[in-house]
């Protein structure tokens, strides 16, 4: 497995705080560049640019990122062109959401 595949791996992992949904399934994640010398890039947005738990997030990832074997840098550019909307999730999540809304 490559540089860029641990990554995604990881990146699977990470749970928006809000709602317990990983960030590559919400379809938060635009990019990711890992180069030849270990430096990540991840392009990504939110859901919404107020979001509270921001810093929580962003910890999390350059945690989880930075304990992959071979990364020696992460940089995470948040963006909000294009903005983030449901029909980024993927199947799975969806699925999970309405699961979800079920419930309650």
């Amino acid at each position: 497995m490559d540089l860029k595949d641990k990554v995604w791996s990881v990146l699977e992992e990470v749970m928006d705080p809000e709602l317990h949904i990983n960030i590559v399934d919400l379809g938060l994640v635009y990019e990711l560049e890992a180069d030849p010398d270990g430096k990540v890039m991840i392009t990504m947005t939110l859901t919404i640019p107020e979001c509270p738990l921001k810093d929580e997030l962003l910890s999390e990832i350059h945690e989880k990122v930075g304990a992959v074997s071979g990364v020696t840098d992460v940089e995470v550019n948040l963006v909000w062109e294009p903005k983030w909307t449901p029909a980024r999730m993927s199947d799975q999540a969806i699925q999970e959401f309405k699961r979800r809304q079920t419930l309650v």
